[in-house]
């Protein structure tokens, strides 16, 4: 028979709280707050790559019915994901009940531990998608750890990556691939304004787009091509033209049944890096109210590494910086009564 104390191994869990001022005449009090609080962040980053390991397994696959239950499983777990980081955010201000005196009473006690030597947490963001190329602090971000946690880093980051896999998904999608979506389209902007191999809609979307532009604003028009036409992106982008304009469109016209889902998945990933930010933010804060400007106990330069690294380690900002793209609901171009169907409810 199954019994709560054993299931949950709490006798493991309960008697994991090892002080290292405890032989002091006077431990530290507070250093039991920040065990407790680290092993809490190490098991959700557990249940975060749990989850996010999950989520890549279903993305992997050839196709993902966009309209089965597989898709909905995803966006479900992602929103798990952004819960639980929320619960991380707020797990700071558990934290910021010790002040800095506080703090001092076992500081040099933990030398050279330190959150940065988190490897699940540079995993997690593997997994994500920040490769290595953009991480802030590149040549200290292993230095310190031992290489079983270095091997599994690497392993991490030789895998396919969840945004590599939204952009495979996002290219899969049919809208502009199969001419019979567009059969009745009619289009506003005569060929030759522009043709460049563009697609008739997208033709007419980038003339209203840049007609909507305010003199100061102008230069919107590069960004545009860039990111959206063939042969204009830059191969460092994580997102392919046709993966941009995928995502754009579900952006654009999330209303209909069929693009709910795909648009709840995408606004889940910008939940994801918006928390991210969130908690290196107040990470931000808190370490410079307790240890000011000093180096952090690995040996890290403190709060200028955490702004680096807040600057820097946005995951999902190719899809973020598509809300630069947007036009007014009332000038978007009409769809195809064929389009329309697609995108429907079908009788």
């Amino acid at each position: 028979m199954v019994h709560y104390s054993t299931y949950l191994q709490l006798d493991k869990i309960l008697n994991a709280q090892h002080r290292e001022s405890g032989h002091l005449p006077e431990p530290a009090h507070d250093e039991m707050l920040f065990i407790t609080t680290h092993q809490a962040y190490e098991l959700w980053f557990q249940q975060i790559l749990f989850e996010v390991n999950s989520v890549i397994a279903i993305m992997k696959k050839p196709a993902v019915n966009d309209n089965s239950p597989e898709l909905q499983t995803v966006v479900h777990r992602l929103s798990r994901i952004v819960s639980i980081l929320k619960v991380l955010v707020h797990q700071i201000d558990i934290m910021e009940t010790m002040t800095a005196m506080d703090f001092l009473d076992f500081r040099d006690l933990l030398r050279p531990a330190s959150g940065f030597q988190s490897w699940q947490f540079k995993i997690v963001e593997a997994r994500l998608g920040l490769q290595f190329s953009n991480r802030f602090g590149q040549e200290h971000y292993i230095s310190q750890l031992n290489p079983d946690e270095v091997l599994s880093i690497r392993n991490a980051e030789s895998e396919q990556s969840l945004l590599s896999l939204i952009n495979d998904w996002l290219e899969r999608m049919p809208f502009f691939r199969e001419e019979t979506n567009w059969i009745t389209y009619k289009s506003s902007t005569p060929c030759e304004d522009f043709s460049n191999g563009m697609h008739v809609f997208w033709r007419d979307y980038r003339s209203i787009y840049l007609k909507s532009l305010a003199p100061a604003e102008q230069t919107n028009q590069v960004n545009f091509d860039a990111v959206f036409l063939e042969g204009e992106a830059s191969k460092s982008e994580s997102l392919t033209p046709a993966a941009s304009r995928a995502a754009l469109f579900i952006m654009l016209y999330r209303g209909y049944p069929m693009l709910q889902l795909p648009f709840q998945l995408m606004n889940n990933l910008l939940e994801i890096d918006e928390q991210l930010s969130t908690w290196r933010y107040r990470h931000i804060h808190m370490v410079q109210r307790i240890i000011g400007t000093r180096m952090g106990t690995g040996g890290s330069t403190g709060r200028e590494y955490l702004r680096g690294a807040l600057e820097n380690h946005y995951i999902f900002i190719e899809i973020a910086r598509l809300t630069s793209f947007l036009i007014e609901r009332r000038k978007l171009p009409v769809l195809s009564m064929e389009m329309e169907q697609r995108l429907g409810f079908h009788p």
